[in-house]
């Protein structure tokens, strides 16, 4: 195969249409330890059965994908454009660029660019599209790794979430954010700062507050209407109520919903919504 797409399972794509032979798509997954269990983040997972388990249980753990996963996706092009989870949340970056040294080692002739995209979810997802429409478009190989670098730079990410239980068993955010969170209907907003990390911004009770805040800072931040994405887990509602405010304000604005996979759904937890925004570079 010419071109390969490759992300981890942070992005929220199962697949993507690449209407040619010429071009495929891959994810390579995190692993999910719940108790005794492991959930595997591949497209046969059953997200509301590990959000179940992981409810139930009192110690959970996220994996990042291993460089030998890696280095078996980097085998299946001779082009391949790489994008992963923030290298500031995961081990999964590192990963990857040692997976790509394999795999170069062996077929030096191979051209493998990791990108981080400083972010989760859903900005992966419109990193991904984009390399994609730029592939098909006959963009060569360098252009097309600097659009997505460019995307990964710019583009803002915000999200809210009513538990931090995750988050903060994992290191992710402090205990005072994980205790506050889901008290009396509070949700926090969050946003990804410009080196990948998580900032906390906004305590907000009621999801209609928490609306009206995310919009006002997608307004401040100058989302023009471009292309943008909301993942969520199991909390489609808000996400289409997000989406109408969002059209009322940026009539033309191209909104895609999608529900999170097994590692954003991990970390988001039940009804988290993560949102992607393209905004213009100053």
């Amino acid at each position: 195969m010419k071109w390969m797409i490759v992300t981890d399972s942070s992005c929220d794509l199962k697949e993507l249409e690449t209407e040619s032979d010429e071009i495929g798509f891959d994810t390579v997954p995190f692993i999910m330890n719940v108790d005794d269990r492991e959930f595997v983040d591949d497209p046969e997972l059953e997200v509301p059965k590990m959000v179940d388990a992981m409810e139930a249980s009192a110690k959970s753990h996220s994996a990042c994908p291993s460089p030998s996963a890696w280095e078996a996706a980097f085998r299946k092009a001779d082009n391949i454009i790489a994008m992963t989870i923030s290298g500031r949340l995961s081990g999964s970056y590192n990963s990857a660029v040692v997976g790509k040294n394999m795999a170069m080692e062996e077929e030096p002739g191979k051209r493998i660019e990791v990108i981080d995209s400083l972010s989760t979810g859903p900005k992966l997802v419109l990193m991904a599209q984009q390399a994609l429409r730029q592939i098909q478009a006959g963009t060569s190989f360098e252009n097309v790794c600097a659009s997505c670098r460019n995307l990964a730079e710019s583009a803002k990410t915000i999200f809210t979430l009513s538990s931090f239980h995750n988050l903060v068993q994992n290191g992710r955010v402090s205990k005072v954010a994980g205790f506050v969170a889901g008290k009396l209907g509070i949700r926090v907003i969050g946003v990804g700062s410009p080196e990948g990390e998580i900032k906390l911004k906004d305590l907000l009770r009621g999801e209609q507050r928490t609306m009206k805040k995310i919009l006002r800072e997608m307004e401040e931040n100058g989302y023009d209407g471009s292309e943008m994405a909301i993942s969520h887990c199991m909390n489609e509602g808000m996400a289409q109520r997000m989406k109408e405010m969002i059209l009322q304000r940026w009539e033309n604005a191209k909104v895609q919903i999608l529900p999170t996979r097994g590692l954003d759904s991990y970390y988001a937890e039940r009804s988290g919504l993560i949102i992607c925004y393209p905004v213009a570079r100053a």
